[in-house]
This record gives structure tokens, C-alpha cells and sequence, in this order.
């Protein structure tokens, strides 16, 4: 797998030093990606088509998702920590 992930130029990213919590942050995020209406039935016909749906997931996530805690946004929780600084 290392191998074809250097092939496929992705640079393999490991859990930071002393940061245990990092896998459930990740699997959380690809079950709502992978439980989204949207999400494809079959594979992208090619890297563009793959990098827009990501692009058009993302913004969604960040303004219309309504997390588990507090049911908001992240970007209008960002807006709210932004505000008390």
C-alpha cells in the first residue's frame, strides 16, 4: 500500500507526537462523508470530477452541517470564537 500511495504521489500522514485522539476525529468525518446523500454510488470518471465533489463536500460541511454538539456549524462556530478574541 505504501508503495502505491508514493506511486500515486499522497504523502502518508501518521497521528502527531503524543496525540492519541487523531484516528476518531478522521473516521467521525469520512462517516458523514460516507452517510451524505451525495455521496457516489460509483467511482469518479476522473480526478477532476473527485476534486470538485470534495470541493462542493467541504463547503457544505462547513456551513450547512449541523455538528453533534451544540447542532452548529462549524463556520459559525468559528465565527463565534472569532468574535470573543
Amino acid at each position: 500500500m505504501l508503495v502505491t500511495m508514493q506511486w500515486l504521489g499522497v504523502v502518508p500522514s501518521f497521528s502527531r507526537p503524543s496525540v492519541s485522539n487523531d484516528n476518531p476525529f478522521s473516521a467521525s468525518l469520512f462517516k458523514t462523508l460516507k452517510y451524505c446523500p451525495e455521496y457516489p454510488s460509483k467511482p469518479f470518471d476522473g480526478i477532476e470530477k473527485a476534486r470538485a465533489w470534495v470541493e462542493k463536500f467541504v463547503s457544505w460541511y462547513n456551513t450547512q452541517h449541523l455538528s453533534g454538539i451544540n447542532f452548529v456549524t462549524p463556520e459559525s462556530k468559528h465565527q463565534e470564537t472569532m468574535s470573543k478574541s
